[in-house]
């Protein structure tokens, strides 16, 4: 829990910090800092705790994990709170300021509001990551449940214990999913004044500029810079075992093919739960909501063993099958998925599909009007799934049909019997892949701009 708490606030203090540089300031060089920002995305925690304890073999315990996870978590809530900067109504600074409001005053009451649903799910998202996380931890040999899942599953007796301790985890997982309901509230989702919105004239940095440039890039240097530098020495010092590029050309392919479906998936499935979040109100809308969150807090072995299990007993036809390993990616991630349908739909006032109707079009026409302005931010948020599930290591390796590699399971398998100079050239793609869905997320404000 103090692992899960560091992690999600941190995230949420400096990720709300970075994006007001990029979105509010005249920090130099913004347009291609966002794109920096979105890079962290693009590498597997695991592999930056490698590149981490390559390059200082002594790192144990919580703080390096505190600080890998972080900055690996730091882009969920720096891009969406871009996204809603530039689409906020900054007058209401300035009318606050004329009543006597000081700066931070002003901010609080008249910014804040409008940052605090992305930012606050992106912290949820960054919080439920370290929950479910069990590479970092596991190379860091810190102690945490998913490590405790892991070992529990791997003895041939007390697995009712990693049952047990999987059922910790999904309360724990409500309790941060409903943590997170309790300080978002009831405030509206949409701007009244969405129509007029003011974009603020850039702040002046100053002499802060210097410091406030290597807060942007912290994030950057440490999951991204360092774990590659490390990559790249690793595979100059060469290897015994001859690289096959047929071999990572299917591992690449294999990559795309089962992430992109996974992607559609999970998307297919948050649509109804995230518009109904987003329109309605109720018990049953809320249970489905939470429910919708739980899946992230498992850690993917537990998921994946369940769908073993699953299989075996009641479905043996799929089997270690590519369906089978496409659901634990949309169980997996759908909490993406669904934070990008309902933040993206309630930023839509309802009163634009009523005006549509007005005007002579049927209520399925007018929905896809809705549809229409809701578009960048869903398609960001199947963008993450996408990432995410390219990096997914223990479900992908127990569900994955024979014959089936992808990056992760390749790098895993090279690792595990210390070839690290193997492994790099898999890392490495696996990074560079992961990186073009990321910048192409770190764009998708210049859509909603559009």
């Amino acid at each position: 829990m103090v692992l899960v708490l560091a992690v999600a606030l941190t995230c949420l203090v400096a990720g709300t910090t970075i994006a007001w540089l990029l979105a509010a300031s005249d920090l130099p060089g913004r347009r291609w800092l966002l794109v920096a920002s979105a890079i962290p995305l693009a590498v597997p925690s695991y592999v930056g705790a490698f590149g981490w304890l390559d390059t200082f073999p002594g790192l144990r315990g919580f703080w390096p994990t505190w600080g890998i996870l972080s900055a690996a978590c730091v882009p969920y809530v720096v891009l969406p709170t871009v996204a809603a900067l530039r689409a906020a109504d900054h007058s209401l600074v300035d009318v606050a300021r004329s009543l006597g409001r000081t700066r931070w005053g002003a901010f609080r009451s008249g910014l804040l509001p409008q940052l605090a649903p992305a930012a606050l799910a992106g912290a949820l998202l960054a919080g439920l990551y370290a929950l479910s996380d069990f590479g970092t931890p596991g190379l860091m040999r810190h102690e945490v449940l998913t490590f405790a899942v892991y070992r529990q599953y791997g003895s041939m007796v007390g697995r009712e214990r990693a049952a047990l301790l999987a059922l910790v985890l999904v309360m724990l997982a409500l309790a941060l999913v409903g943590l997170e309901r309790l300080v978002r509230g009831d405030a509206a989702r949409w701007s009244v004044s969405r129509g007029a919105t003011r974009p603020a004239p850039p702040a002046r940095l100053g002499a802060w500029t210097v410091p406030a440039l290597g807060l942007a890039l912290l994030p950057v240097l440490v999951a991204a810079v360092v774990p590659c530098l490390a990559l790249l020495r690793r595979l100059s010092l060469g290897t015994r075992r001859p690289l096959d590029l047929a071999e990572l050309g299917t591992a690449v392919g294999s990559t795309l093919l089962v992430s992109t479906l996974g992607g559609l998936l999970a998307l297919a499935l948050a649509g109804a739960v995230g518009v109904l979040s987003a329109r309605h109100r109720g018990r049953l809308v809320s249970a489905l909501e939470t429910a919708s969150f739980a899946g992230h807090a498992l850690p993917g072995i537990v998921v994946g063993l369940s769908l073993v299990y699953l299989t075996l007993r009641v479905f043996p036809a799929l089997y270690q099958t590519l369906a089978v390993l496409v659901l634990a990616y949309a169980v997996l991630f759908l909490p993406k998925a669904v934070g990008a349908v309902r933040s993206s739909v309630g930023a839509v006032p309802p009163s634009v599909a009523e005006v549509a109707t007005s005007l002579g079009r049927g209520r399925v026409r007018a929905q896809l009007v809705t549809a229409r302005l809701a578009a960048p931010g869903i398609s960001a948020g199947f963008l993450l799934v996408v990432i995410t599930a390219m990096k997914e290591l223990p479900a992908t390796l127990m569900l994955r049909p024979s014959g089936f590699d992808t990056l992760a399971t390749e790098i895993w398998g090279r690792t595990s019997t210390s070839a690290q100079g193997a492994a790099a050239p898999y890392a490495l793609a696996l990074v560079l892949l992961a990186s073009v869905p990321a910048v192409v997320l770190s764009r998708s404000t210049t859509w909603e701009r559009r």
